[in-house]
């Protein structure tokens, strides 16, 4: 039986150009609604910081420069990484309200045992200490995630009530270790986890690197489409038609090549190519010399996340399990899922990525404080509510989510850039969850 081509559907001809358009290429309206919230916050910010002070934007401004889009990923990289966990979490029917405090906590942590114990043991600048820092660190993420599951799916408590107590705990907990002192600064090699410069090592990739992952992966964006091709034609299911096929390609790879582009666009600052040019005894040349940051690393770490948690979420048992818990608790029990183990592994995968997260913040800040992660536990929620996951469970993507991630982050630093007051910011941060509740509570109305 030949697969079947839905470009001569007559019940798509009576439909409109826009149904039928995203009918065509599966395009979900609600990611479409978030990339043109992000477009407009970001040419909105642009204008008005050209209003206010002027710069060398896209549109006049301060906001749409290399230098700020390339800081804005780095600092969207924490909450995204945390972002995908949330996802799982929620669908589930379940809340964490304590993964800033663990990030505070785990962060300490990781700053006491490389300034107080690692290095005066090994030596300042050891190469080993990132490393069991890192390892350290995730394991103790991972010991208190489990700690939440258990108590949620053995003992029965609430996961509203454990992680809010969790919040209140390991907030504390980080104060008790170091004090509401400023442990700093970290070690040379971590540091560069933060996407910072340690000398004149940059924690990016450069330029050259830059290009070849942006290739291989448009590269990956051609092969998944045309493999994904290939397995409806061997299952018989309706196709895309080739254009919408053709389409979806070229947006994506125009996607990857143009946020390159940005990045590469982002030179090393003066002070730092001249201390690279006295130690490698380059020359600079009079009109001065460019040398792009490329990719940071904390960008590629959330890249790597989002692709595992996707990947786990779609394409592994562990993930369908977690959504047909968070389908239907009972039902998925009566099927045989052990819902309680799913639910201590989901925490601790949780714990682990707010782990992963303290690593970025700290390196990135070049130090820890009992303050880190304040508030985080709300922007990851309100991300993951953005990017389209239910409140009612069953429902979520973490590409969603960390899109999610990339407009709670931008709505901050848009506000940081044009001085708005902090309780402003927290404002406005409370109404925009808010509305992405009341959102998605209108359109579950309208699919059912």
């Amino acid at each position: 039986m030949a697969a079947i081509d839905n470009t001569q559907s007559p019940a798509l001809e009576r439909e409109g150009a826009v149904t039928r358009f995203l009918r065509a290429t599966e395009i979900d309206s609600r990611m479409l609604g978030m990339l043109g919230a992000l477009l407009v916050i970001w040419v909105g910010f642009d204008l008005a910081s050209a209003f206010i002070r002027g710069g060398d934007g896209l549109l006049g401004g301060t906001f749409l420069t290399p230098r700020n889009l390339w800081i804005l990923l780095v600092q969207t990289s924490s909450i995204a990484v945390m972002t995908t966990g949330m996802v799982l979490i929620i669908v589930m029917r379940h809340i964490d309200l304590s993964v800033g405090s663990v990030l505070g906590f785990t962060a300490v942590c990781i700053g006491t045992m490389q300034v107080y114990w690692l290095g005066p043991a090994l030596g300042v600048g050891h190469p080993a200490i990132w490393i069991i820092t890192l390892v350290l660190g995730l394991a103790l993420g991972a010991a208190i995630g489990a700690l939440h599951g258990t108590l949620i799916a053995y003992f029965g408590i609430p996961s509203f009530i454990v992680t809010l107590g969790g919040l209140i705990v390991w907030r504390g907990a980080a104060w008790s270790v170091i004090r509401g002192e400023t442990v700093a600064p970290m070690d040379k090699n971590f540091k560069l986890i933060g996407g910072g410069i340690s000398g004149i090592t940059p924690g990016s990739i450069g330029a050259t690197a830059s290009w070849v992952l942006g290739f291989i992966i448009c590269a990956a964006i051609v092969a998944l489409i045309w493999n994904g091709r290939q397995q409806r034609k061997r299952f018989n299911f309706v196709l895309k038609p080739v254009w919408a096929e053709v389409l979806l390609a070229a947006a994506g790879c125009a996607a990857v090549l143009g946020i390159t582009f940005v990045l590469n666009s982002y030179y090393w600052p003066k002070g730092v190519v001249d201390r690279w040019a006295q130690q490698t005894g380059a020359t600079i040349p009079p009109e001065g010399l460019n040398i792009s940051f490329g990719y940071s690393i904390p960008v590629l770490i959330a890249l790597f996340v989002g692709i595992a948690m996707t990947f786990v979420a779609n394409r592994t048992r562990f993930g369908r399990y977690i959504y047909a818990i968070g389908g239907n608790p009972e039902a998925a029990e009566l099927a045989g899922i052990n819902t309680k183990k799913i639910t201590l592994m989901v925490f601790s995968l949780m714990g682990m990525l707010a782990a992963i997260s303290a690593s970025i913040s700290s390196a990135r800040l070049d130090s820890a404080t009992n303050a880190l992660g304040q508030f985080d536990e709300l922007y990851v929620i309100a991300a993951a509510v953005i990017g389209g996951t239910s409140l009612a469970g069953g429902l979520g993507t973490i590409y969603g989510a960390m899109l999610g991630a990339l407009v709670m982050q931008s709505l901050q630093s848009g506000m940081t850039l044009l001085n708005f007051e902090s309780a402003t910011k927290d404002m406005v941060v409370g109404c925009v969850l808010v509305f992405a509740v009341f959102v998605d509570q209108v359109y579950r109305r309208r699919v059912k």
